[in-house]
């Protein structure tokens, strides 16, 4: 942050765990108390390790609740995770069916 980076990030998701939660409130803390200290706001991107749309609202709250709705803006934060679109294409079609679609609906990571 120091050096001027925009965004902070937990890993490439290539190692396990990456994205864990204790990780994501530790850098978010530490973006949180930057931006308090000097007044630059640095992003955040949780990466590897979020698979499901219920890990992904985990860390939105986490985000919300650590270091303030400012941070949920894609400017902010994004998350580092491809097999998450997978998830939130097979939610969204159960949502408007009532069933999951079948493997051929989403790519294969």
């Amino acid at each position: 942050m120091l050096a001027g980076g925009d965004f902070i990030k937990t890993s490439t998701g290539k190692v396990s765990p990456a994205a864990t939660l204790p990780v994501g409130l530790v850098m978010l803390e530490a973006v949180r108390d930057f931006r308090i200290a000097t007044g630059r706001q640095i992003g955040f991107k949780p990466a590897g390790g979020i698979r499901t749309t219920k890990d992904a609202i985990k860390h939105l709250v986490l985000i919300n609740e650590t270091a303030g709705p400012d941070w949920l803006h894609p400017d902010q934060f994004r998350f580092g995770a491809s097999s998450l679109l997978n998830d939130l294409l097979l939610q969204r079609q159960k949502l408007r069916t009532g069933h999951y679609s079948g493997p051929d609906y989403v790519t294969v990571d």
